[in-house]
């Protein structure tokens, strides 16, 4: 299995770090560091480390998701949170949680889900209006109902597969590419085999910037739909 490129999809592959281990102790680092502030003084590395914190902290001020108790902290630590994982599935033989679709979907419905109960809960009689665009004509009223029922129902799948999707297809292209490398090293000359580590390397500072934008992506997403809330 280790031959595998699919390897680093297996929630048993522990030959580098067990994938259960590896999540706890990533949340529990994580939960420190992120209110660390309350008990420690911050230092420059602590600044640096919590810069995405503060980056997807800004971009949820500006929407309506301020006003939900506990969203904006729950949000910037899911951003970490996603951001460590989506880095340390590039690493060799260490289990890739977010490419895993059961991983996304955890994390994307329950958020989705409590901003549709929160919304009913607090003003039924607006969410029921948005389900029909301002100025439609009267005869697509129900067409337009089902539409925009559905397409809110599939937003957990497509926030949680989009994610899943980019994270697999990028391990997969790296899996590849380093099968192919190591299988040149006996046939190909000196020089091809540096062509291929260069793509390598090149290819795997592009994963770290998908990596990075996926996170944001994901939280940003969260964030767009809670400025669907009644207000």
């Amino acid at each position: 299995m280790l031959v595998d490129i699919f390897s680093s999809f297996d929630d048993h592959n522990s030959v580098f770090l067990s994938a259960y281990v590896f999540v706890w102790t990533i949340s529990l680092v994580l939960l420190l560091s992120f209110n660390s502030g309350y008990w420690l003084s911050t230092s420059r590395f602590s600044q640096i480390f919590l810069t995405p914190k503060s980056v997807i902290f800004s971009q949820v001020t500006r929407s309506f998701g301020k006003n939900l108790g506990g969203f904006t902290s729950f949000l910037s630590g899911l951003f970490l949170f996603l951001i460590v994982f989506n880095l340390a599935g590039l690493i060799p033989y260490v289990f890739s949680a977010t490419s895993h679709l059961a991983v996304t979907l955890t994390l994307g419905f329950p958020l989705w889900l409590s901003l549709i109960v929160s919304g009913v809960a607090f003003n039924p009689s607006s969410v029921a209006a948005s389900l029909l665009p301002a100025g439609a004509p009267a005869a697509l009223n129900p067409f337009l109902v089902i539409v925009e029922t559905v397409s809110i129902c599939v937003r957990p799948i497509t926030l949680s597969v989009r994610l899943a999707a980019n994270m697999s297809a990028g391990h997969i292209v790296l899996g590849l590419i380093g099968v192919y490398m190591s299988a040149s090293v006996f046939i190909f000359p000196i020089t091809a085999i540096g062509t291929l580590v260069v793509v390598q390397i090149i290819y795997f500072m592009f994963e770290i910037g998908v990596s990075l934008i996926q996170a944001y992506i994901f939280s940003l997403l969260l964030t767009l739909y809670s400025d669907e809330h009644p207000k």
